[in-house]
């Protein structure tokens, strides 16, 4: 059996929790705590140092996917679930720009770390204010090769069509 280790971050509120709960096949084990710093103010719960999930895609194909955490204190557990991953989701909450800069940090330093394909999974596309994928591309200043997929994080059938995009780019990466 084949095990193919996905990385899903973003910045804080961004849906990596929802994400990884939306498909896991096990309960998803998750070190959600109240939050004490300004993350209250966005959300009572916070992620401190990660989600874990699981898919079976096939028979002899299984996705285990490490949600981050999206506060800057808990970055150093980015390191840590990176070793090992194939593939990196960045979920981006597309109604709140003042996250952008954050999830540009978050890109670079994943890409710094690990020579893996990444994907964006352009988060709360059914709000009203959320940016287009077209105007994220923009705004996070994005090459024309990255794929932006739009997402509800709470949908399976969208959170799915994440995670097989990004391994579509993982197989052909592989048989180059």
């Amino acid at each position: 059996m084949q095990t193919v280790k996905m990385v899903i971050s973003g910045a804080v509120n961004a849906g990596k929790t929802q994400f990884i709960r939306a498909i896991s096949e096990i309960e998803v084990v998750s070190t959600e705590r109240k939050a004490t710093d300004d993350t209250k103010n966005v959300k009572t719960e916070t992620t401190v140092a990660m989600d874990f999930g699981r898919i079976s895609i096939a028979d002899d194909l299984v996705l285990h996917l490490f949600g981050t955490p999206g506060q800057k204190r808990f970055d150093f557990m980015w390191e840590i679930l990176s070793e090992g991953m194939l593939g990196l989701i960045v979920l981006v909450d597309s109604t709140r720009p003042e996250t952008f800069r954050e999830t540009n940090r978050i890109i670079d330093f994943f890409t710094s770390q690990r020579d893996a394909p990444y994907v964006i999974a352009a988060n709360k596309q059914d709000h009203e204010n959320a940016w287009s994928p077209d105007e994220l591309r923009l705004a996070l200043r994005l090459a024309p090769d990255i794929k932006i997929i739009p997402c509800i994080a709470t949908q399976r059938d969208m959170v799915k069509n994440v995670l097989l995009e990004l391994l579509y780019i993982i197989l052909q990466r592989s048989e180059e």
